[in-house]
Order: structure tokens, then C-alpha cells, then sequence
């Protein structure tokens, strides 16, 4: 990319932004990376946007020099989705924090693209409505939209994807296109809403998102149930939900990602064994009748007694504690360097997946913690390194054997990472040529200059 046309790029912006644009090195070095393990790509300068005409202008300006645009909402992805691999602008939505509307008999709400799911569900606290999509981190929603974000809660409400009824995006040339109505369904049209989610800043900049909301249930309660073996613990993940129980939450944490979690968030009256964190919610008679199937089926696992957390500060506490993994496998092994793993399978195969991707740990010598959405067949290792080469390059043989074994079982390698640079290698493994084909066209039809994250996604076509 011609660093004369990005500086011309930007002696036009700065007459735009003023002093919402930044040169500044450490400005540009928090802009160079998300929370992964990547090598730092730093971009040429940082605007910051306030609304939908900001980042118009930007793009405009920026498309008819030639000059890459990465869009930054809150830092926290971890493929590489953040990293200027060609220089370039930054453009930092994080100012783009307000709550447009709620209409609460709809069940609905607007937003910009900067607003935090917490800072959004602090605003509705009072509604009696919740936005359920919980990644983890000070996601921002349109982040989130970028990435196709998930979590904890995707278990009973589905992920970012189910969650979005519009968008406002502004294309690579700078017009501003709305998609998607307040309405739960249309048959009018190309589906380009949820063509835009999980595009990852590739086909447009999501300014504004439409979202469904849900009604605060009635009743919760949380509980932590411990077994001695993993493959006990993996199959009671599997029956319940071959059960048809409409749980809240469950996740999956095997016995090293216990030891972690036990000395980092002081939870000290559990034990370092495969564990499982569940949440009901509903009114109180369905929540007793979840309750009730699940202890079953613990028991026929060999499951220990449910450990509860009935006051809503002890439930914060646990899924503080679930959310804060990252940081205790860190503390696990201070010094060391933490690389992300992700991958999911149908349910039917996740006793297969995780009992082996156990063996696969193993038998690299590393050290690399479970922790699993395990309702819907998603799970992560943090693969703990220690300083050196060598290690590194075991990490990541490590990686493509756990999603080797995922693929075999017609599994995915992101359930909610992304793609970013981590990935791409993979985007042919689990893509055919055709399907990547269409992918290239529908990116040259909608960035014809290859602005938008460039270097990103799409594997370069063999030659």
C-alpha cells in the first residue's frame, strides 16, 4: 500500500476530525492488536468517530485514496480481526456509546455500534429486559456483530446472529445502507443483515444495530456440580441437552481449568476436578422441573450434589469467576504466553471431541486448560507456553490437531472466535472452492479496492 496516498488519506481526515485524529505512538499501539496472541500490526493513525456520517466521511476519503480501514470497537477479539496488516486507519468506534431508542412492548431496542452489552443491560435494568449475548470482555455490540459473537447464554437464546433484526453499515465507498426492519421476520430480499454479521469488518462498518431484547426471568438460581471423571461430566452436558431442557447457562471446565480458577478467584470450596457450571431460569415451577431433570441426570453420571448459589451477589461471583479464565490461566502459569484455542462440534459428538482433544493435550506436553460453552458444542483450550520458539511452534501444531479432529466430526473451527488472521489457514479445510468463490465475488462487489480489513478472512487464491 503507497504510504503517499495514506498520508494524503490522512492530511484529509485531520481536516475533518481535528484533534479526533491521532498520530500518537501509543495511541496507534493500542490499535495495533486485539486480546490474541498475534504479532502487532500497527495502523498509520486513529480517528474517532461519534456517529454514522463520521464514519461516512472516513470511508469516503479513505476509498478514493486507497487507504486501508480496520474498524476498532472495544479491542477484545482474539484472531487478529483488530491488527493493520497494511497500515492504515483505525477507526474507534468506542466513542458511538448511546442507546438510541427501546421500545419495550416490542421487545426491541437501538443502539450504536460502540454501546457494551453491560452498559446496555444497566440501561434496561429498569425496563425488566436483558440483552442475553454474553462473549465475555467489554465486547461492544457491534463488535460483537463483526465477529458473530456468542457465549455463555447462546445455550437457550442463541447467539449475536438470533439476536439482530437490523443494521446500518456503512459501505467501503462511504454510502450508509439500513437493512433488516423492526419486525421478527421478512421474506423481502437478500438476507443482508445477517450478511454483514460475522463479515468482520470486510464487507462494511456496522454503525447501528437492531436488537432483540428479552424479559428478565422470574426466577434464577445457579449451581456448581463436580465429577470425578471428565468423560462423566462431558456426557451429562450431552443428555441434557438430548433432554430438551431449556437451561440458562451450562459450562464445562476440566480439571486444570478447576486448579486455575480455584486459586485465581478464590473459589475455595470446590474441588480441581471436571466441574459444571449450570443456570435455570424461567418461572418457578419450570425452573423446579429443570432443576429436577438435570439432578437425574447427574446422578446417573456419577455427579456430586449441586453446590448453590441463590443470592444474586454469589451468582455474579460464579460467572465472574467462569468469565475471568483467560486471566486465571495466566496467573496459572506466570510468565508464560496464553494462545486461545476454538472449536465446536454437533453435541452428539462432543463426548468424542473433548475425551480426545484431552489425549491431544497430553501428549503435546503443554499445558492447556478445557472450558466450554458445552451446551452448543463449543469449547476452548488456553494453551499455556513457555518462552521460546519451539513452544510456540508446538502450540500451533497443537491447534490444527484439535480442529482437525473438530472438522472429522463436521465441526467447525470458530464457533464465535471468528476468522481474523489466526484462521484463514483453515477457511479451505472447511470451505469448498465454490463457496469460497462466492465469498471473493461478494467482496470485490461490495470493496472493490480491498479497503476493508484487508489481508483478512479470505485465503489468498492458489496459483
Amino acid at each position: 500500500m503507497s504510504a503517499e496516498k495514506i498520508e494524503a488519506a490522512i492530511a484529509e481526515l485531520t481536516m475533518h476530525f481535528g484533534d479526533r485524529l491521532s498520530r500518537n505512538m501509543s495511541m496507534r499501539e493500542l490499535h495495533a492488536h486485539g486480546e490474541g496472541y498475534h504479532e502487532q500490526h500497527f495502523p498509520h493513525a486513529v480517528v474517532f468517530a461519534e456517529n454514522t456520517e463520521d464514519v461516512s466521511v472516513a470511508l469516503r476519503i479513505c476509498n478514493a485514496h486507497r487507504a486501508p480501514v480496520i474498524a476498532f470497537g472495544g479491542g477484545t477479539s482474539l484472531e487478529g480481526q483488530l491488527n493493520a496488516v497494511e497500515g492504515g486507519i483505525s477507526v474507534d468506534l468506542s466513542r458511538m456509546n448511546a442507546v438510541i431508542e427501546v421500545n419495550a412492548g416490542d421487545l426491541d431496542c437501538r443502539v450504536q455500534a460502540g454501546v457494551t452489552r453491560q452498559e446496555l443491560n444497566v440501561y434496561l435494568r429498569d425496563e425488566g429486559l436483558f440483552f442475553p449475548v454474553d462473549p465475555g470482555g467489554e465486547a461492544t455490540i457491534g463488535g460483537m456483530c463483526a465477529t458473530r459473537a456468542s457465549g455463555t447464554g447462546a445455550v437457550r437464546y442463541g447467539t449475536i446472529r438470533e439476536n439482530v433484526l437490523g443494521l446500518t453499515v456503512v459501505l467501503a465507498d462511504g454510502h450508509v445502507m439500513r437493512v433488516g426492519r423492526r419486525v421478527r421476520k421478512s421474506a423481502m430480499g437478500y438476507d443482508l443483515t445477517h450478511l454483514m454479521i460475522g463479515s468482520e469488518g470486510t464487507l462494511g462498518i456496522i454503525t447501528e444495530v437492531q436488537l432483540r431484547l428479552h424479559g428478565t426471568p422470574e426466577t434464577t438460581a445457579a449451581a456448581v456440580c463436580q465429577f470425578e471423571t471428565l468423560a462423566d461430566c462431558v456426557e451429562t452436558a450431552v443428555q441434557v441437552m438430548q433432554m430438551g431442557v431449556p437451561i440458562g447457562r451450562m459450562e464445562l471446565l476440566d480439571d486444570v481449568q478447576m486448579d486455575a480458577c480455584i486459586a485465581y478467584s478464590k473459589l475455595d470450596s470446590y474441588r480441581p476436578v471436571p466441574t459444571m457450571f449450570f443456570e435455570f431460569a424461567g418461572g418457578p415451577a419450570s425452573v423446579r422441573e429443570q432443576i429436577e431433570t438435570v439432578e437425574a441426570i447427574v446422578a446417573e453420571n456419577k455427579g456430586a450434589a449441586f453446590q448453590w448459589s441463590t443470592q444474586p451477589e454469589e451468582r455474579s461471583a460464579l460467572w465472574k469467576a467462569r468469565h475471568a479464565v483467560y486471566w486465571a490461566c495466566l496467573a496459572y502459569r506466570p510468565g508464560y504466553t496464553g494462545i486461545s484455542t476454538d472449536a465446536i462440534v454437533p453435541i452428539s459428538a462432543l463426548t468424542d471431541m473433548i475425551l480426545g482433544a484431552k489425549r491431544d493435550i497430553e501428549a503435546s506436553g503443554i499445558t492447556a486448560p478445557i472450558v466450554g460453552h458445552i451446551g452448543d458444542g463449543n469449547f476452548h483450550t488456553v494453551m499455556l507456553v513457555p518462552p521460546g520458539q519451539e513452544w510456540i511452534e508446538k502450540a500451533h501444531a497443537l491447534d490444527r490437531k484439535l480442529i482437525a479432529r473438530a472438522l472429522s466430526l463436521d465441526g467447525s473451527a470458530s464457533g464465535e472466535h471468528g476468522v481474523g488472521l489466526a484462521k484463514i489457514e483453515f477457511m479451505t479445510d472447511e470451505h469448498d472452492a465454490v463457496a469460497l468463490d462466492v465469498m471473493r465475488r461478494i467482496k470485490t462487489a461490495l470493496d472493490p479496492n480491498n479497503i476493508l480489513n484487508p489481508g483478512k478472512m479470505l485465503p489468498p487464491v492458489a496459483t
